[in-house]
């Protein structure tokens, strides 16, 4: 497939079968997740060695993206094969009880009446059943539910987070990130931020620099979006937990405003949650889903995830090539160019200072010149990747190739937006870098005679080469 919207599917038993892995990566991801709040440590561990030696096989670039568990209110027990919450009923919850019934419902949160006010909206699993608390007694909150459903196990208990005194992340959460950052995972990410200290509590345990995707899921993180943002190296839009954090019909409007600020900022952004759920059990997905996923690309998100469609789906193959059928269709319509137009306005009125100025200047002229030249690639020669991230922002039509020597670099660049990734040499003059860099596109088949192709770069026989300062355009010969 040739859609420029990245994939992130979600390992899980499905896809453990080796020939199922090779497949899923042929047939176009290029982020694999972990979901670390189910399976034990050593699975995923297993499982991100698995990735490594699967692109080894098949010669596919593709990133790891441990999602660490974050906070977690649990129900108590309901028994054998659960319970019917009926709509209207009244339950009463309590905090730390052993067993839950349809009457009474254990919540293991110490603070559970303290932190509860009349009024309040709760909401158990994955978001069917909701209760209404009507008052607080000594011996539990009083709750009507609202919404009934069928519950079992020890489903998860939302609490309004603006109150909750759990923190993310928690000490576990650091210490599966001290582990999956040490066995190599290219991004963490970190679950109910929110404000940027939360991703700097991770940043300071893990020894070894990691990339960090902050997830969007509550309103709190909504407030503090900007500084979020500055704070990470990508966001994921987590529709799934901020649409019981708030109204439904506001998701989709605060999924385009996410979207639109992390793309100004040059930050990669992931759609999430429910893409294509039918597609578990189902051969096909809904009409509904696919015109979900197309408006995620039209928002201009750089990449689309998938859950438990590929980790515990019937045929996670063929979900990922469905995906992108869809994505590499819409792409087709989507009004880049408009983009890029307003972006390079925006940008004009906000320019930062130091040497990010250069790199987002020389970007913006560069979208311009490719379109000018009728350009058929970009080559974006980078060492952590930030010229490629950039260039990214202005959508391009051109072909966007992102360059660099250091394969933590390659991996991470293929979360972002129409990137093709490719390692690279270390070279000492611009032209060494310039030539090999054209040269490299062509011998794995991105670039061909004749055609003319943009090459950015900062130049590396500068000592003080922070940014990049370099544009040549190419014919290739």
């Amino acid at each position: 497939m040739n859609a420029r919207t990245k994939i992130v599917a979600t390992l899980g038993p499905a896809t453990d079968p080796p020939q199922i892995l090779d497949s899923l990566l042929v047939a176009g991801v290029d982020v694999v997740r972990l979901n670390l709040s189910h399976g034990h440590l050593a699975e995923h561990i297993a499982r991100l060695q698995a990735v490594r030696e699967s692109a080894q096989r098949t010669g596919c670039v593709v990133a790891v993206l441990a999602d660490l568990p974050g906070p977690k209110i649990r129900a108590a027990s309901f028994p054998g094969e659960g319970v019917i919450l009926a709509a209207g009923s009244m339950i009463t919850m309590v905090p730390d009880l052993e067993s839950s019934s349809s009457e009474v419902i254990g919540v293991d949160y110490d603070t559970l009446l303290e932190d509860l006010h009349g009024g309040d909206k709760i909401v158990i699993g994955d978001g069917a059943i909701t209760l209404r608390v009507e008052r607080i007694s000594a011996s539990g909150a009083e709750c009507q539910v609202r919404s009934g459903g069928h519950t079992q196990g020890r489903p998860g208990v939302h609490l309004p987070s603006e109150r909750l005194r759990i923190q993310s992340p928690t000490p576990e959460d650091l210490t599966f990130a001290a582990a999956m950052a040490a066995e190599g995972a290219d991004f963490l990410a970190v679950s109910f931020v929110r404000d940027a200290d939360d991703l700097h509590k991770v940043r300071s345990a893990v020894a070894d620099p990691i990339r960090l995707v902050a997830k969007i899921e509550t309103l709190a993180a909504i407030e503090h979006l900007d500084e979020i943002i500055a704070a990470s190296d990508a966001v994921m839009v987590a529709r799934g937990d901020l649409g019981i954090e708030c109204p439904l019909e506001d998701v989709p409007h605060m999924q385009k405003r996410i979207v639109r600020t992390c793309v100004e900022a040059g930050v990669p952004v992931i759609t999430a949650t429910q893409m294509m759920e039918s597609m578990i059990t189902a051969p096909s997905p809904t009409r509904a889903e696919v015109s979900d996923v197309a408006n995620a690309v039209f928002d201009g998100t750089d990449a689309l995830m998938l859950s438990a469609e590929t980790a515990i789906g019937v045929d996670p193959v063929n979900v990922v090539r469905t995906m992108a059928r869809v994505a590499e269709r819409a792409e087709q319509d989507a009004d880049y160019a408009h983009w890029a137009d307003h972006l390079g306005r925006l940008q004009r009125k906000s320019f930062p200072e130091g040497p990010d100025r250069i790199t987002l200047a020389i970007t913006h002229a560069a979208g311009l010149a490719a379109s000018d030249a009728g350009a058929d690639a970009i080559l974006c020669c980078t060492r952590s990747g930030r010229t490629a991230l950039a260039m990214a922002r202005f959508r391009p039509a051109a072909q966007l190739i992102g360059l660099s020597p250091d394969p933590v670099t390659v991996r991470a660049l293929s979360l972002s937006w129409g990137i093709t990734p490719l390692q690279v040499e270390t070279y000492t003059t611009t032209d060494e870098l310039v030539w090999f860099a054209v040269e490299s596109a062509v011998q794995h088949g991105l670039a061909s005679t004749g055609q003319t192709v943009l090459v950015l770069a900062g130049a590396p026989d500068r000592a003080s080469g922070a940014s990049t300062d370099v544009l040549r355009i190419v014919r290739v010969s």
